[in-house]
């Protein structure tokens, strides 16, 4: 019997490229109807780096297709210390002039020039460093028990720590609130006891009740502003509560959006055809765009899109029967699950604004870079277990031949 020829094409997953692949179309219609209406001069300029971002993603996504899992388990710590390292960036390089429309230093900026947002490229380091952390600790550690699970989160905090307090520094909530959802959905992964993550959840129920019981009292938010708290957080806040009664200052941007989506209606008006003004809409808005043009029809596609990949890269983890790669792809969907809810979520009212990228979509390099890399880790989990099962036919045939 003639033995199989196998190829890296025949090792590919394309049922995880398909829905990331028409996402990515999607971006670049939704950021040049957005760029044609808001920027006209600035067309070629736009759609030209969105699509050399694309195409970086895409080559590094390939690149980390191909990595092993023995090669990616001993990169993952330098990983994790080049991200702490690139995240001091922006506390040196920043433009004034971004910090103060924007509230953070969140973005290198060196002169004029804007290049990339570290935290972005931080929660694949981040992913990577928790899911080999949880590996390492269970394999020193194999008894269940309330006293390991305490010692595993807090290996968990040692590793979260110095990531928020950059965070913190760089006045990046948003991101922040990115990184709690990827280390909550692996701290369930991971095995801990319910009789710690159940008080855990009661007393960050009781603190986010009781933080907007406080704000919404009379004095709520002087006494907020007094505790340090930013103006620009407390005008998110009190946008996302009572948008419409700012609707003219500081929850413009939350009520344009919502306007623009509702009159969208079933269908939408049309490609490109934009009738209001949405500040940011080729990047933290862009939602608006396709609920505006393309209707309720046209979010239900991208939703299907997303909920698409996601099953796929669920069943891609069940094929793997790795751990380490379970753990990396529950921290890459809790990713992207929290940016599209986050993102969405905003868009339509019922969450505060928070400079969250749509995945696949939204205008920017460092989020869309970010989120390719994370599809070549499912890409390369679907390899290795094709990789494998070559191995296992090649070996077969090797024994039939030597009997």
């Amino acid at each position: 019997m003639a033995r199989k020829k196998y190829s890296i094409d025949s090792r590919i997953d394309y049922s995880v490229i398909l829905p990331v692949f028409f996402l990515l179309l999607i971006g670049l219609v939704a950021v040049y109807i957005a760029t044609s209406n808001d920027y006209p001069g600035t067309i070629a300029k736009v759609m030209t780096q969105q699509g050399v971002w694309i195409f970086l993603g895409c080559v590094v996504a390939f690149v980390v297709m191909l990595f092993s899992t023995e090669f990616l388990w001993k990169v993952t710590p330098y990983l994790y210390g080049l991200g702490l390292a690139l995240m001091i960036l922006p506390l040196i390089f920043y433009s004034p002039e971004l910090v103060e429309s924007t509230g953070a230093k969140n973005w290198v900026t060196i002169g004029s020039v804007t290049l990339f947002q570290p935290s972005e490229f931080m929660k694949v380091s981040y992913i990577l460093m928790l899911a080999r952390a949880s590996i390492w600790f269970r394999h020193k550690v194999p008894e269940d028990n309330l006293k390991n699970d305490w010692k595993l989160l807090g290996i968990f905090a040692l590793i979260t720590l110095p990531v928020m307090v950059l965070l913190g520094l760089q006045k990046d909530l948003g991101t922040a609130m990115v990184f709690s959802a990827i280390l909550a959905g692996l701290i369930l992964l991971s095995g801990i006891s319910w009789w710690i993550i159940l008080p855990v959840v009661i007393a960050v129920t009781v603190i986010i009740g009781g933080f907007l019981a406080l704000f919404l009292s009379p004095h709520g938010k002087d006494i907020f502003y007094g505790l340090g708290m930013d103006t620009y957080q407390i005008n998110r806040i009190s946008a996302w509560l009572d948008p419409f009664s700012y609707a003219k200052s500081i929850a413009y941007q939350q009520t344009q959006g919502m306007i623009s989506i509702g009159s969208g209606g079933l269908g939408g008006k049309g490609f490109n055809v934009i009738d209001l003004a949405v500040p940011v809409r080729e990047s933290d808005m862009i939602f608006t765009v396709i609920a505006e043009d393309f209707g309720f029809l046209g979010c239900a596609v991208v939703m299907t899109l997303y909920l698409v990949l996601i099953y796929r890269m669920i069943r891609v983890t069940f094929e793997s029967n790795n751990r380490f790669y379970t753990y990396i792809s529950t921290g890459f969907i809790m990713m992207i699950l929290f940016h599209i809810f986050e993102n969405v979520g905003a868009a339509i009212g019922i969450l505060p604004l928070t400079g969250i990228p749509l995945p696949f979509i939204s205008q920017g390099g460092s989020s869309l870079i970010t989120n390719l890399i994370c599809v070549g880790l499912i890409l390369s989990m679907s390899y290795q277990n094709n990789l494998h099962h070559e191995q296992e036919v090649e070996e077969h045939f090797r024994r039939s031949e030597r009997y």
